[in-house]
């Protein structure tokens, strides 16, 4: 008895078999192909939706960062911009305080001293200007926490004669943000407790005063801010005493007067204004031409400060007078300068900050960045070796879906 021998031949459900495993290792390939090309892992949530929920959070947390750090170099570039300006209000304050050493030269005439006077008066201007400027996108770079376009009015009339129409303060500097514009009152306005700037003048041009300063025998805050008028009301040169009043204007504290020591050498010395001390020196008129007057008043701010060396400097009729109002305007224009340094100064530590968030953002982006790569990016090595597995496999696929071709009932009659 013969044994016929079988062959295995190829039926329809080996081909779909065949065709759906190649199917899906062209899909395969094709992924991992994508995958090399975008170097990313993650091409579509359903590839990983708890890495592309993490790669999501952390592109969120990179477009916060950019933009918390396009909001910065806003509010840096304001403050370089307040501080290159403060600088400009500097070297003009200089300026005018060379002007008035000028006029205290003994040789200068009356119109010289008017010529010095015309000159300050345009640098005043300049500084009133500056003290409005705005910035690059039209804010005022004075106005502290308000928003008035331009914060400092004046010349008036009334007392005070220049008004800061801002809000006082400075903005709280954030996490990742600092304040965009510098407190233009402390810069430019002076406050009479805090800087004790007086402007004096004297009815007797054989009198002169020191600056007004500080009572260091007052209590602390006794300054109040008002104007005094003293008035000389007897003079005795044989017992060397001096009598006079004080009248505040207005009315606030109370206020001294009397009777003095008084010498040639050292003049004598006004205490009846609360919490400043004043020294006036020369020889005050002898009775019946008594009644010589001193005025003391506040220097509002810094733009007054020079508006009084304009009208003192201009007015002067002699040079003891010229003198007189030189030794005012240095000092004032001294206490002017040192406002405005200080107020440059904190406009230096807001731009210190600012390169100090900088470089925080930029930790912060490398972290999220780091993030991101680890939840969606592909690791090249790895990818490029799966891709090279799954060609291959898809290649011996192919090779074998060929043989299987050739297994059919039609190949094994013939």
């Amino acid at each position: 008895m013969s044994v016929t021998a079988f062959s295995r031949l190829g039926t329809a459900n080996a081909y779909d078999n065949t065709l759906s495993n190649l199917t899906t290792r062209q899909n395969n390939l094709a992924n991992l192909q994508e995958s090399l090309s975008s170097g990313k892992k993650i091409t579509s949530p359903s590839d990983d939706p708890t890495g592309a929920a993490q790669a999501e959070r952390a592109l969120n947390r990179l477009a916060r960062i950019a933009t918390d750090q396009r909001a910065l170099e806003v509010q840096r570039n304001s403050i370089s911009m307040a501080e290159s300006t403060l600088g400009d209000v500097t070297s003009a304050l200089q300026e005018v305080r060379d002007l008035v050493v000028s006029a205290g030269n003994g040789s200068f005439s009356s119109s010289e001293r008017k010529t010095v006077a015309l000159q300050i008066n345009s640098l005043r201007e300049r500084i009133l200007s500056l003290a409005n400027s705005q910035d690059s996108n039209g804010q005022p770079m004075f106005a502290a926490l308000g928003s008035a376009l331009k914060p400092f009015a004046g010349p008036e009339s009334t007392v005070p004669d220049y008004t800061f129409n801002g809000l006082p303060g400075s903005a709280s500097a954030g996490t990742y943000a600092i304040a965009s514009t510098l407190d233009g009152e402390s810069a430019f306005m002076l406050q009479a407790n805090r800087d004790a700037a007086y402007n004096v003048k004297v009815s007797n041009s054989a009198l002169s005063t020191d600056n007004v300063v500080k009572d260091p025998n007052s209590a602390l805050g006794a300054i109040n801010g008002s104007s005094y008028t003293i008035e000389i009301t007897g003079f005795d040169n044989v017992a060397n005493t001096v009598s006079y009043t004080v009248t505040e204007n207005p009315p606030v504290g109370a206020v001294g007067g009397g009777t003095v020591p008084w010498s040639k050498a050292l003049g004598f010395t006004v205490t009846g204004m609360p919490g400043l001390s004043l020294n006036v020196k020369g020889t005050p008129s002898v009775a019946p031409a008594a009644n010589d007057i001193i005025t003391v008043d506040p220097n509002a701010s810094v733009f007054s400060t020079v508006d009084h060396a304009i009208n003192d400097i201009g007015s002067a009729g002699d040079s003891n007078a010229a003198n007189q109002a030189v030794t005012q305007a240095l000092h004032n224009i001294d206490l002017s300068m040192s406002r405005i340094a200080a107020v440059r100064g904190q406009a230096g530590d807001l731009l210190n900050r600012a390169d100090s968030i900088t470089a925080t953002n930029d930790k912060r982006n490398i972290e999220q960045e780091a993030n991101r790569s680890r939840a969606e990016d592909i690791d090249m090595i790895k990818g490029v070796s799966d891709f090279q597995k799954q060609q291959t496999g898809y290649q011996a696929a192919l090779q074998s879906y060929a043989l299987i071709q050739k297994l059919s009932l039609f190949n094994f009659i013939s």
